[in-house]
């Protein structure tokens, strides 16, 4: 069963984009997604803390659709890499915010507060 997952990439500030984009292509040819994996390069940025030598990262978040049994193979294709610092995939459920919430939620949430309000 195809889901969508997002992954967060840190590579190593110091490779040449071109070397980010051939390994990206590298790690995204092992997902065999059969749709377009949109990319979002943030660039490099001040990490939030030290991670080794490295005070700076290089930022890409990735969105596709893959199967469960793809992930085993490119999550360790990403450890083996020693210009990936850090990395994290999640299930992509909904854009950044709260979860939709149907007119009945609303209602109820609407109640609540007013009988909060009434205490």
């Amino acid at each position: 069963m195809l889901r969508r997952y997002e992954a967060v990439y840190i590579f190593d500030s110091t490779l040449e984009d071109t070397a980010i984009n051939e390994k990206l292509a590298r790690f995204h040819a092992l997902l065999q997604s059969p749709e377009e994996i949109s990319v979002d390069h943030w660039g490099r940025r001040q990490l939030a803390y030290k991670i080794g030598p490295r005070d700076t990262g290089y930022y890409i978040v990735a969105k596709f659709h893959a199967t469960a049994a793809v992930l085993p193979e490119y999550e360790r294709a990403m450890k083996l890499d020693d210009g990936v610092v850090r990395y994290l995939i999640t299930l992509f459920e909904h854009e950044v915010g709260a979860p939709p919430m149907t007119e009945e939620e609303m209602a109820r949430a609407a109640r609540q507060e007013d009988d909060d309000d009434e205490d």
